[in-house]
């Protein structure tokens, strides 16, 4: 296709304080398949929607090219699947919606049923299917991986390995590593554009954030040195002085000037010190700009004496339709017990059940331990609103921990000021989890925990949980993530 050259870019949302960009310069190739990775509310999703030209901004994008985004607007969920398929890409033929579709194991019965009646998983299949058909333009795809179980992930890595060119934002490992060539990293001070896979970008980014370490401890070092020794030049400099005017030495006068050469000497050497003093505090300045901070999450689990749960053949089922099971096993005490399966096997239904809420029916045998108490992070962040002081009284939790604990997951303090509902996608997700760290429980029950989620926080949260080693039930299609915190998997 072109190169997309961008010069000088600069944009914050009308009203806002806070600029997504400044005067940022880089370029890409759009014949790369450029994965796209930078902490939660840092101007992903906005640069997608400046690419497609949607918001007006200081600076200019030149080489631009026709573009999709996924996920493109439903705004009919009652037509049939492939009506929304052909809308999404009107130049497609029928044969090619189906080709696509297939491609990424979709039943080619689900395209002649209403979308309404598609599971969250295959509604992103049948989009991304739809906007790879028959139009060449740069398709633009925005987290697509946070509604598709891991056989799907897997799927639509191999899917998009195969295609030309697009901008991938994700925070899925295992699909950046499956899909990509090139990353593209939003930093603090910048963007960074380099060849290679997630795992390449993060190796090489971990060496230099090390090496500008060792670099900055050696240079406060260096500076805590030269500044002593600047200070005894200076102080022997000066008492060198005070002895020009003084007694006479065995009858003899002070030679005033040989003493003056010789303080002289000494407060050039004080003024040599101070420059290479002031040139290390310039080097340390360009230091650890980019470092991303990961504090150390705290957690206060409860301890259990006993089974926690136990399922005997437990079925659950919404009016006559059942919706899973017959389902046995149980968790013990210190288990991180992951919940696997495709989508629409009924993980979430689970989950809910176990945690009380109302409107399905059971049967077989659920045993849970007397006074347990559960904490949990839901899978769906739209309800929230508000101020997070409302939201930290509702939740029955310390405003200040809660606080304390967004601060850790890279929020800042001018974030706290806004309503919850203009919080970014991954914003709104920490704040759930952040909730839940609040509470100490039996049981942390987490449905899909790291849906938006930056990578950092990702990894920060993994470290938690391999340190205090909290019984938990969840559900987490990040591959990375399971293979790291699950101590068990329960096929669904």
């Amino acid at each position: 296709m072109s190169m997309i050259r961008v010069t000088d870019l600069t944009f914050a949302y009308p009203g806002s304080y806070d600029l997504i960009f400044e005067h940022a310069s880089f370029q890409f190739d759009t014949d790369w398949k450029l994965g796209f990775t930078g902490r939660n509310g840092r101007g992903k999703t906005t640069f997608l929607r400046l690419l497609a030209g949607e918001l007006s901004h200081g600076g200019a994008i030149i080489g631009g090219v026709p573009c999709g985004y996924f996920p493109p607007p439903v705004t009919d969920e009652d037509r049939l699947t492939l009506e929304v398929m052909e809308a999404a890409c009107p130049a497609a033929e029928e044969w090619e919606l189906l080709r696509e579709a297939g491609l990424l194991e979709v039943d080619g019965e689900a395209l002649y049923r209403p979308f309404s009646t598609l599971s969250n998983g295959e509604r992103t299949k049948v989009l991304l299917a739809a906007l790879f058909c028959g139009e060449d333009r740069y398709l633009l795809i925005d987290e697509p991986t946070n509604h598709l179980d891991a056989r799907a992930r897997k799927v639509t890595a191999e899917y998009l390995r195969k295609k030309r060119g697009f901008l991938l934002v994700s925070h899925d490992r295992d699909l950046l590593d499956g899909c990509v060539d090139h990353m593209m990293a939003l930093n603090k001070t910048g963007v960074e554009v380099v060849n290679g896979t997630f795992s390449s970008w993060w190796e090489n980014k971990a060496r230099k954030d090390a090496f500008e370490q060792a670099k900055n401890d050696h240079l406060q070092k260096e500076l805590r040195r030269l500044r002593q020794a600047a200070e005894r030049t200076a102080v022997w400099s000066e008492q060198v002085e005070a002895t020009k005017i003084g007694s006479r030495n065995s009858g003899l006068r002070p030679d005033r000037g040989y003493i003056g050469h010789k303080s002289a000497k000494m407060m050039r050497r004080a003024k040599s010190l101070d420059q290479r003093r002031q040139k290390a505090v310039e080097e340390k300045k360009s230091l650890l700009l980019d470092l991303e901070r990961a504090d150390v999450l705290k957690l206060h689990p409860l301890t259990a004496r006993g089974r926690l749960l136990d399922l005997k053949d437990v079925i659950l089922s919404y009016g006559a339709r059942t919706v899973c099971g017959p389902l046995t096993f149980a968790v013990e005490p210190g288990e991180r017990v992951a919940l696997d399966g495709s989508n629409g096997c009924g993980k979430s239904t689970l989950l809910k059940f176990l945690c009380g809420k109302e409107g399905m029916s059971h049967a077989g045998g659920l045993t849970c331990l007397s006074g347990l108490t559960v904490s949990v992070v839901p899978q769906d962040t739209s309800f929230l609103k508000g101020s997070l002081r409302d939201f930290a009284r509702e939740s029955q939790v310390d405003e200040t921990l809660l606080l304390a604990i967004l601060r850790k997951l890279d929020l800042s303090r001018v974030q706290f000021e806004k309503d919850l509902a203009d919080w970014s996608a991954g914003q709104r997700k920490k704040a759930l989890l952040a909730r839940s760290l609040c509470q100490s429980a039996h049981l942390y029950v987490w449905d899909e925990p790291l849906n938006y989620m930056d990578v950092w926080s990702r990894m920060q949260v993994e470290a938690l949980l391999l340190t205090y080693r909290p019984t938990m039930l969840f559900v987490e299609h990040d591959g990375a993530f399971r293979r790291n915190v699950a101590t068990r998997v329960v096929q669904m």
